[in-house]
């Protein structure tokens, strides 16, 4: 029986016949359904054709393998049978259980962690990008290269000199990983304060930015399509977008504002992935307004957007950030469940019922976010001198000109603005 360990690491990535397994330990938010759905989308990303699904009670972990033996057999009939050549646990694996598994069922074995990141590693299209996922990729791996050796003596206890022959090999490995992530680390440093210089340079400006947020597949793209004319992809896809994009739009009383469209979230994002993506997720981080983009016809739609606010924590984001939550694809609901949808939404502050694919609800979702932008604005008259055409300028591009006249040889703007602008417009030849 093969062991799996001879086969190449990426021959599973396309077409590969997979059984997705769901180690039902309780406490989930969701239930066994929902989940092998949502990892059977995962892999489905990647173009691995799912067989079977198959949800094991747990009423506690194995060590070596997570399930029980009983269910190891079964599963390994199953892989014989049915000629699979990847199994995808829903759950993090230890490399010993992963191991063990891979022998135990005669096929790859890999877990949610490398399921993402095999995902980011094939949707990554920027420098950035590519950098951010093979860090990502190298801080996993770098506990896991006993899977890789297994050709090499098995001996690998002792200490000192009396590990096995692989030990050499694999510490050099380690120390290759090593180096490689601290050079992907330094570029990705550089990168980070290359977007720093971006961000002060909008914040002189300013510019505020609007940061789409979201579980992966809500419609963020799209909406971010309707709202700039641009042309992201957007599928029906989980992780249809991986790079951030950032564009320009116009919204009422704010002659330019920037909108980010962020990578979508999902539940237990792996760590790795969270620490990488940092420079890229810094933009979430100080936007001056977050839109979360909810897909509401999702059974699991509440289990996702907890799992956005806990992602939304870990990278910093303020509670006090000003938000929306854009209740997204109205267009998926019947009659009813669209009905009582709008009348919840109307008894919530901050929250907008809309469907991005047909653009219900975007008009009165883009004058909400103008709303909030310019709540705080208030009427200011400037004089300035005519010939200071960059200052007119820099009022109407930050500020809504509501008149202007000439008055004693000046030039006179009637300007609503926040106090912050007008500081900033009184200080921008200091």
């Amino acid at each position: 029986m093969s062991t799996g360990f001879d086969r190449d690491p990426d021959e599973f990535s396309r077409g590969a016949r997979a059984v997705v397994v769901f180690p039902d330990m309780g406490g989930s938010s969701r239930d066994a359904d929902a989940r092998l759905e949502e990892t059977a989308g995962l892999a489905a990303a990647i173009g691995v054709e799912v067989q079977q699904r198959v949800a094991i009670k747990l009423r506690q972990p194995k060590p070596g393998t997570l399930i029980g033996s009983g269910q190891v057999e079964a599963l390994a009939e199953s892989v014989r049978d049915e000629d699979l050549q990847l199994a995808v646990f829903d759950a993090a694996l230890t490399p010993v259980q992963q191991r063990n598994l891979e022998t135990a069922l005669g096929c790859k074995v890999i877990d949610r962690t490398g399921l993402i990141l095999e995902i980011f590693g094939e949707r990554a299209r920027t420098a950035e990008g590519r950098l951010q996922v093979e860090l990502a990729h190298l801080d996993y791996q770098a506990g896991r290269l006993v899977r890789s050796w297994t050709h090499l003596e098995r001996q690998r206890g002792g200490f000192g000199f009396l590990g096995g022959p692989g030990e050499t090999q694999i510490e050099a490995d380690r120390r290759l990983i090593r180096d490689r992530m601290a050079r992907l680390r330094r570029e990705l440093d550089q990168v980070s304060r290359t977007r720093a210089l971006h961000r002060d340079r909008r914040q002189r400006a300013p510019w505020p930015v609007i940061a789409l947020v979201g579980y992966t597949n809500a419609g963020k793209s799209t909406l971010f399509n309707r709202l700039t004319g641009a042309e992201v992809m957007a599928e029906n896809l989980l992780f249809a977008t991986l790079d951030p994009t950032l564009r320009q739009i116009a919204l009422p009383g704010i002659d330019k504002a920037i909108l980010s469209d962020t990578v979508g979230f999902v539940s237990e994002l792996p760590t790795q992935l969270v620490a990488a993506f940092k420079a890229t997720l810094e933009e979430v981080v100080s936007a001056d307004l977050l839109v979360h983009v909810r897909d509401i016809a999702h059974p699991d739609t509440e289990a996702q957007r907890s799992d956005v606010e806990k992602v939304l924590g870990e990278i910093g984001v303020s509670e006090t950030t000003p938000r929306f939550e854009a209740w997204n694809k109205l267009d998926l609901l019947d009659e009813d469940e669209r009905a009582a949808l709008l009348e919840e939404a109307a008894k919530r502050e901050n929250v907008m019922p809309i469907s991005a694919m047909s653009g219900e609800g975007v008009d009165a979702l883009v004058d909400a976010i103008a709303g909030k932008l310019t709540k705080e604005h208030r009427r200011y008259t400037i004089a300035l001198d005519p010939a200071d055409g960059a200052g007119a300028a820099w009022l109407h591009q930050h500020g809504e000109v509501c008149d202007h006249w000439v008055e004693d040889g000046q030039a006179v703007y009637e300007v609503r603005m926040a106090p912050r602008d007008l500081e900033r417009f009184e200080t921008r030849n200091a």
